[in-house]
């Protein structure tokens, strides 16, 4: 039997066959039990009932007894649940946003039917195969129906685009879609390189093999990885990422369970960035594949972590196939970084508390202050050069950066929630596309030399006022920089990609500083004082 294994926070990540008649066995009273019940209410009960729901309910509630991440999956979400992990989809390629009911063009994916026929960010699509989709009232997944497809298949979309008089017909040829999990790759510095991973999928080793192989051919010696909200993914994806780093026969993980027996994995000398300072970015929304990743350069004194403490899940899941085409992810094992550490924060307070968790380290100044962190875990491990480290919560950053949470306000929060600043950014690329161009030549100058004027901003308030979104001046000076700051980054977005957007947001954020945080650290003494590797 072939087994996949998900470390992933959200997502179930793969497959293997319904289970065997021996795997199967259980107490037979309490699957008769459970049986007898059913037949009784089929038999007995006063009104007519929906077995197939009352079996869900049931599997939803048996789950909810066992631990946060033992999840069922209807046989109809099965697809829509894997697709981000899978690397792809079968459609048109765009990201799109639905504001006020016009759909907007955010980006046409690169390589994709829709880049392809020329469709750009800030194209409203006004019809969909003959029926007229402005003001209509859809819903995102309304939109999704109508654009995906199987590959082969021809969708006609119609598009209003500024400086066209009049609007413009395309007919589209639906086609593998890549769904890239590197967001971002550039060089920092003239010797440093930046890679963001967003998840850990299928393809994400193509991705990250392919940037790190451009950024190396461009001089770098020294790597931050940012894994700054990255919720998981697969188990074998962390291991190969890992493997990149770390000499051959390093320990990088090893899982073990009540039925599964410990299984090591070690690193092979096969790494593409063996050589070179390595700092790895996390934060609270950085989980499980992430942790791995993490906690074994950590472990080895391979790689300085900074930012703030991880998430805390070191459990594994194995997706168990059901007889009606729906799946449970179980979990089967933990996982335990080379020094012996379990991560996994505790879940004894119940789902909503566990979910609740990230909220309350704001609540309590965890976020803010490294002085209000407290170790779940009083059991001290060693690192490879005997630096204390603690499991039992998430991982801890050799290097703490707060949050500045003064800096945000409502107005601010309206402004991105309501869509306003990616809509406004879009019609501002529409408007001055060719003068952006012609006084940058690419991202790295538009990022350096690019000001958000006291016109673009005027510009942005009428805007928002239009969209509902009511002027408030504190609010406004409050998140100012902030505001400007996601502005300026999502128009580098759409005049480039989303390497530029993380180029713009990493240049100056005032919100959080651990991408410059990672650059004071490469050029001080922070490597050499905790006696990591330096090569």
């Amino acid at each position: 039997m072939t087994r996949s294994f998900v470390c992933g926070c959200a997502l179930l990540t793969g497959w293997i066959g319904s289970l065997s008649n021996t795997e199967a066995q259980t107490n037979p009273a309490t699957v008769g039990k459970l049986e007898a019940l059913l037949y009784q209410i089929d038999q007995m009960y006063v009104d007519s009932v929906d077995q197939n729901k009352l079996v869900e309910t049931a599997i939803t509630s048996m789950l909810e007894e066992l631990d946060p991440h033992s999840i069922y999956i209807p046989k109809e979400e099965l697809s829509e649940v894997n697709e981000p992990l899978k690397g792809n989809f079968e459609g048109v390629g765009i990201q799109f946003n639905l504001v006020r009911d016009t759909i907007y063009v955010v980006d046409a994916i690169a390589g994709g039917p829709s880049e392809r026929l020329g469709i750009r960010s800030g194209d409203r699509i006004i019809g969909i195969d003959g029926e007229n989709v402005a003001g209509a009232g859809f819903k995102n997944k309304d939109v999704m129906n109508r654009l995906r497809g199987k590959k082969g298949t021809k969708v006609d979309v119609v598009i209003l685009r500024t400086g066209s008089t009049d609007p413009l017909d395309f007919t589209i040829t639906r086609d593998k879609i890549p769904i890239f999990s590197v967001e971002a790759s550039y060089m920092a510095t003239p010797t440093i390189g930046y890679i963001k991973v967003s998840r850990f999928s299928a393809t994400t080793m193509k991705e990250f093999r392919e940037k790190l192989s451009s950024l190396q051919k461009q001089g770098m010696k020294d790597l931050i990885l940012d894994l700054q909200g990255n919720g998981g993914g697969y188990l074998r994806t962390a291991i190969d990422m890992a493997d990149e780093f770390l000499p051959d026969k390093k320990l990088i993980v090893y899982t073990e369970g009540r039925t599964s027996p410990r299984e090591d994995t070690y690193a092979t000398g096969e790494g593409r960035f063996e050589q070179g300072r390595l700092v790895v970015l996390v934060d609270e929304g950085s989980a499980s594949a992430s942790e791995i990743v993490t906690g074994a350069m950590q472990d080895w004194d391979r790689a300085l972590v900074v930012g703030r403490r991880s998430f805390g899940k070191g459990l594994v899941q194995r997706p168990v196939m059901l007889p009606d085409g729906s799946a449970v992810r179980l979990t089967v094992s933990r996982y335990y970084t080379p020094s012996g550490r379990c991560i996994q924060k505790s879940y004894a307070e119940g789902k909503e508390a566990y979910q609740q968790e990230k909220r309350d380290r704001l609540k309590h100044g965890e976020l803010t202050s490294a002085d209000s962190i407290h170790t779940a875990d009083t059991v001290r491990y060693y690192t490879v050069n005997k630096r204390v480290v603690y499991g039992g919560g998430g991982i801890m950053p050799d290097v703490f950066v707060p949050i500045d949470t003064s800096l945000s306000s409502d107005y601010f929060g309206q402004l991105v929630r309501k869509g306003v600043l990616n809509t406004y950014a879009l019609t501002y690329v529409d408007a001055h596309r060719d003068e952006i161009q012609r006084a940058h030549r690419n991202a790295g100058s538009f990022t350096r030399s690019f000001v958000i004027t006291r016109p673009i901003m005027d510009g942005l308030v009428a805007y928002a006022e239009r969209e509902g979104v009511e002027y408030e001046p504190k609010g406004l000076e409050k998140a100012r920089q902030l505001i400007e700051l996601r502005l300026k980054a999502l128009i580098a977005r759409d005049m480039w990609d989303t390497s530029a957007y993380w180029q713009t947001i990493n240049g100056d954020n005032p919100l959080d500083r651990s991408f410059q945080r990672a650059l004071e650290v490469l050029a001080d003494d922070t490597f050499q004082r905790l006696g990591l590797a330096q090569h």
